[in-house]
């Protein structure tokens, strides 16, 4: 995991370099500290799903390039087999699986999303980004923390909403819970 945190890294830097941004007009971009970003650059760190998408973005360049190192090529339609995704685990509480990093001019990202059950009454760290998000709950029981809510969600249940609130999910009844997230 470390060298592909490094192979992304460098992917990163160098699309940065050519498109004449500085490491500090990322981070302000991002709304993070110029240090943060450079560990991500440096493959230190992990990057967020959430970020990783933001910078993308600023880049103008599909999520896909990134993860892969592939220009993304389908333009019709892109399958992605069961347990087959590229992997984006990039927060510690959740798993994530792009389903769809081959397909060109995406005007979402989706994802199956695992989240881990947590010990201790802590509530999960948040964060936010650009958009709107929607997800399906597959399996498991899912509380998601959004602005100053806390909603229930079960195998069935979907939510929307905007993104640009500090979100954050937790999986319930000591199972992980997974669920289908569409970022937009």
């Amino acid at each position: 995991m470390k060298e592909k945190m490094k192979e992304i890294g460098l992917r990163i830097t160098e699309l940065r370099k050519l498109s004449d941004l500085e490491v500090q007009d990322m981070a302000d971009h991002l709304e993070i500290s110029r240090e943060t970003y450079q560990e991500y650059e440096e493959g230190k760190k992990d990057i967020p799903a959430s970020i990783l998408y933001e910078i993308a973005h600023k880049l103008q360049v599909d999520m896909g390039l990134l993860l892969t190192g592939e220009e993304t090529r389908m333009h019709i339609f892109s399958v992605t087999r069961k347990g087959k995704g590229v992997e984006v685990g990039r927060r510690k509480q959740y798993k994530y699986e792009n389903l769809a990093e081959k397909f060109i001019h995406k005007k979402a990202e989706p994802f199956i999303v695992t989240a881990e059950p947590k010990n201790g009454n802590t509530k999960p760290d948040t964060n936010s980004h650009p958009g709107q998000e929607f997800d399906y709950v597959l399996e498991g029981v899912l509380r998601i923390y959004i602005h100053d809510n806390e909603i229930i969600l079960k195998e069935g249940d979907s939510i929307f909403f905007d993104s640009s609130y500090e979100h954050a999910m937790e999986a319930l009844e000591n199972k992980p819970a997974k669920f289908l997230a569409v970022v937009m």
